[in-house]
């Protein structure tokens, strides 16, 4: 069988695959805890599997299909076999922060941004592992492990990675807050003007708000998260002056038209289904054969949502969804898999995955409601709303935020808004985009 390697998009899993299966073997290289010494989050995991048939069959099968699917090959075959090893490596998981993986000479590999994805990088792809991520008994269990990691994220112990380096592991990594993350970090956000040598050229302090410039351990950052959800500097990202702008820094992936109401959206194709999308709301009918935009955020970039369009916010809500759920034709069983899932399904998750969803009535009637929708991939499990119903918002002011995660984001209009869109996106999707800056010109009405 042959595996293809697809690029990891937005960076958030190291591209060499090789390189991935070494960092989860140098997870399990390390001594974990007796059953009975698990975090709660995770012993209550282990319990509700335990004592439900089906997941009790589906977990350990996930692994093992990923294992059938191809033992041979030496840079894919996963190195996790079983559903008990996974929960011990888990619960270490619970008290480390992201890497910044690199190589040998010292050049960015991509980050463990996902560790969790990272362990079930195959699993997921598997027929058991749609079965198990579909379960939402077993979803509302999870929301609990990754909100226990979540919180030791928001803490100090948590940024012990912003100024510490493992040169010597295998794979290597360096601190955050090195020299040469933080070119790489200044790279990414030089992406919109082309990567101009004037944008290169800056400190990484010029383009993000630091708490304490003269904090040489931390920059004054006090947690992982802290950092994580860094601002850019005020002058950094004008508001541009077209009628939709750009709600967050993130690659074009497509927009389709016309979209229905309703769709299969787990098809090959994964056509957008607006009532899951919006979670059956009430307003979702007001969009029936309307604009569907979608782009998504990359791990070394700005995980804050800003509003679009001068208006005002008419409701917003968190969906709790799915996190490892992952469209079928992507997995090991289709005909070109994606090792880097669920970025191939990015529009499938739309309809899947934990999400926020900010109707906002837009002051141009031309535009009227338009919903903006920030998607959560993998362990991307809290997106944050800071806006409530009755705020007025103007373009580029903040809706809220992705945190210790980032991923994908939808803006929806009305069937009789016609836009042209000044990003280079088409219909088709596009793996390959690079960033566009938030807050600059989307599009303008036609």
């Amino acid at each position: 069988m042959v595996r293809v390697n697809k690029r990891r998009v937005g960076g958030w899993l190291p591209s060499d695959p090789e390189l991935l299966r070494k960092w989860v073997v140098k997870l399990l290289s390390k001594p974990v805890a007796d059953p009975s010494d698990y975090v709660q989050p995770i012993q209550d995991l282990q319990n509700l599997v335990a004592t439900t048939p089906s997941l009790q069959i589906s977990t350990q099968a996930m692994f093992t299909e990923a294992y059938v699917y191809d033992p041979d090959d030496p840079t894919g075959a996963p190195a996790l076999t079983s559903w008990q090893q996974f929960l011990g490596v888990l619960n270490n998981i619970m008290t480390i922060a992201p890497e910044f993986i690199v190589d040998r000479k010292g050049e960015a590999q991509g980050l463990v941004g996902f560790p969790i994805n990272a362990l079930l990088d195959w699993p997921m792809g598997t027929i058991s592992g749609y079965s198990t991520f579909s379960s939402d008994l077993f979803n509302r269990q999870f929301q609990k492990v990754l909100h226990y990691w979540g919180q030791f994220l928001t803490t100090e112990k948590s940024r012990y990675v912003l100024n510490t380096s493992d040169p010597n592991a295998d794979p290597p990594s360096i601190a955050w807050l090195s020299d040469a993350a933080k070119k790489q970090m200044v790279a990414v956000a030089c992406q919109p003007s082309n990567n101009s040598p004037d944008c290169l050229s800056k400190p990484f302090e010029d383009i993000f708000q630091v708490p304490d410039p003269n904090d040489c351990d931390y920059l004054g950052f006090t947690s992982w998260d802290d950092f994580f959800t860094r601002e850019f500097q005020p002058d950094v990202r004008p508001v541009g002056d077209s009628v939709v702008v750009n709600a967050c820094e993130s690659a074009p992936l497509q927009y389709k038209t016309d979209v229905r109401l309703s769709h299969q959206f787990w098809l090959k194709g994964q056509p957008y289904s607006l009532e899951n999308l919006l979670n059956f709301d009430p307003l979702a009918a007001q969009f029936n054969g309307g604009t569907v935009y979608q782009a998504f955020l990359s791990a070394l970039s700005y995980h804050r949502w800003h509003s679009p369009v001068d208006g005002v916010i008419q409701k917003a809500f968190v969906v709790n969804g799915s996190y490892y759920l992952e469209n079928m034709s992507e997995g090991v069983y289709g005909s070109d898999p994606d090792p880097s899932a669920p970025n191939a399904s990015q529009p499938f998750i739309t309809s899947v995955a934990t999400r926020a969803v900010i109707f906002i009535e837009a002051k141009n009637s031309a535009i009227g409601l338009m919903v903006f929708v920030a998607v959560g991939m993998a362990e991307v499990s809290s997106c944050e709303i800071t806006v409530s119903a009755g705020d007025t918002v103007n373009r580029g002011d903040q809706l809220g935020m992705f945190h210790f995660g980032g991923s994908t984001h939808c803006l929806v209009f009305r069937p009789d808004v016609s836009l042209k869109f000044h990003v280079p996106v088409t219909n088709q999707p596009n793996l390959d985009a690079t960033n566009v800056a938030v807050k600059s010109n989307l599009a303008t009405l036609t």
